[in-house]
């Protein structure tokens, strides 16, 4: 009974984790969209002036689909904004604006843990779908090693989990650096958009929380496997 109720327990808790940084997110960001920026500038807008002061003429501005959806496609070199950060005129636009603008920067200059995370996405890829095959295989028919190979490649995910946190970060911290300098949010604003790029920065936390605890747990039933033998 005792163990039930404690795999009932983990497995709320890594359940929650995800879901109460994805409600946090949320919340600050429709608080904060909610908020007209003195600059009355469009997210677009914002992305536009940061990448060309930057010099990244190259690096379009678009209008993606769904809510929060904002990303950076290093391949095609474009940022794509959620529509009410495209068209709105709001502090929380501005600062996811510029966020995915720090993506761009990133890459334009190299940055390293970008070029690393890069690398590593086609092996995590291959750690999320084939782990789960080798530990059920190992868990059904005893065998540690099959069961190493998928704590090996679970780890993979992992490391590109560990890897996004100073991705995410440094974007931030490139995105108050640009709004700041250019002006584009002003005084109280400044502590608005930092409480809405923390905000999206606890999801990468969480999610990164979430798989050190998932492959420790896996590496304790790894060592009961081999007490057992």
């Amino acid at each position: 009974m005792a163990i039930m109720v404690g795999f009932l327990i983990y497995f709320l808790l890594i359940a929650l984790i995800p879901i109460i940084a994805q409600m946090r997110v949320k919340s600050t960001f429709n608080k904060y969209s909610k908020v007209r920026s003195t600059s009355g500038m469009t997210g677009m807008e914002v992305a536009r002036r940061i990448l060309d002061d930057n010099g990244l003429y190259d690096v379009k501005v678009v209008e993606g689909r769904g809510f929060l959806s904002d990303h950076y496609n290093p391949v095609t070199k474009t940022v794509a904004l959620s529509p009410d950060n495209y068209h709105g005129h709001s502090v929380a636009g501005a600062a996811v604006a510029a966020h995915e603008v720090g993506h761009a920067i990133q890459d334009a200059e190299s940055y390293a843990f970008l070029r690393f995370r890069h690398r590593l996405v086609p092996l995590a890829n291959i750690g999320s779908n084939m782990s789960w095959i080798f530990l059920m295989i190992g868990i059904f028919t005893q065998a540690t090693g099959m069961f190493m190979l998928g704590i090996i490649l679970m780890a993979l995910g992992v490391v590109f989990q560990l890897v996004t946190l100073p991705v995410e970060f440094n974007a931030s911290s490139r995105a108050m650096n640009q709004v700041v300098s250019l002006g584009l949010i002003r005084n109280e604003e400044e502590r608005h958009a930092k409480k809405v790029l923390n905000a999206a920065a606890m999801t990468y936390v969480a999610a990164a929380a979430v798989a050190i605890i998932e492959l420790l747990r896996l590496i304790l039933i790894y060592t009961g496997m081999n007490n057992d033998d």
